[in-house]
């Protein structure tokens, strides 16, 4: 798995077919393995560049300093898109990873070539209502207490672990890889901590709504049609403040509309790209 070292440390990511680069951000405790259904799909057509960000299930810990905030993240991305030397980047995000987009578009959007925001944070919902008690518990060093259940099967099909995100089966294959990432390094859960004590700042996405519409550059708004964390409303929302964006509904799907309708996901994003 390829690797770049940038300022924040070491960020590991995959990397996939050829031509115009689209790069794949995911949510919290999470890494880029949710979207290989779908860049695989698209690696015929694009490059897919999918990075496992600092959010709690990476394997390299940041350097200490690292600024692990929300907007400190969004420039990780956009370090490893100049990094990589990439140009024109369609920038996927989903769950957290949407919030990271849209602080990059609002931010440095000379880094963009175009947007797609699929069900996620925006506007004061940050973080969702069931895990707004993460960014306190964070703060107070509690933040590996309140995730142990989550080492167990039952408990993180519960709304307050993952059990909202998908209208299928949890991919627990996964999940047990990311919780075992986020307890096998100190370095880890203080990376986690630091950004989950961000999301405390719900007014962030708000402060950025003015920046992000004057992002003036095509955007997609993918949303899931029954989503349980992030409102249906706010992708109309987002359509309305972005200059030139299209808005569309994914049904019978949640958060993880990669993984509840690839081939919707898959064909939405390639009609975006024609």
């Amino acid at each position: 798995m390829p690797h770049a070292t940038l300022p924040a440390g070491t960020i590991h990511y995959r990397d996939s077919g050829s031509g115009r680069p689209l790069v794949f951000l995911h949510g919290l405790l999470q890494d880029g393995r949710v979207w290989s259904d779908v860049a695989g799909r698209l690696a015929d057509q694009v490059r897919c560049i999918v990075p496992d960000l600092p959010l709690g299930a990476h394997r390299t810990a940041m350097d200490p300093g690292a600024d692990l905030s929300i907007t400190g993240v969004a420039d990780i991305v956009a370090d490893l898109i100049e990094h990589l030397d990439l140009r024109d980047v369609t920038l996927v995000g989903n769950d957290t990873g949407g919030a990271v987009a849209q602080v990059l578009a609002a931010c440095r959007p000379e880094a963009l070539g175009s947007l797609v925001l699929t069900s996620c944070e925006a506007f004061d919902n940050v973080p969702p209502a069931v895990f707004r008690a993460l960014p306190a518990a964070a703060r107070l060093g509690l933040l590996p207490a309140v995730l142990w259940a989550l080492r167990f099967r039952a408990p993180r099909s519960m709304p307050t672990g993952y059990g909202w995100l998908t209208s299928g089966p949890l991919p627990h294959d996964l999940i047990d890889d990311w919780i075992a990432a986020y307890y096998s390094d100190p370095g880890i859960r203080r990376d986690a901590r630091r950004f989950v004590m961000s999301l405390g700042d719900r007014r962030l996405l708000t402060r950025l709504a003015e920046p992000l519409a004057a992002f003036r550059k095509p955007a997609l708004i993918l949303w899931a049609g029954d989503d349980r964390l992030f409102p249906v409303e706010h992708a109309t929302l987002l359509g309305n403040l972005l200059h030139d964006a299209r808005v569309e509904i994914v049904e019978d799907a949640r958060t993880w509309v990669m993984l509840d309708q690839p081939d919707h996901t898959t064909a939405a994003i390639r009609g975006f790209l024609d």
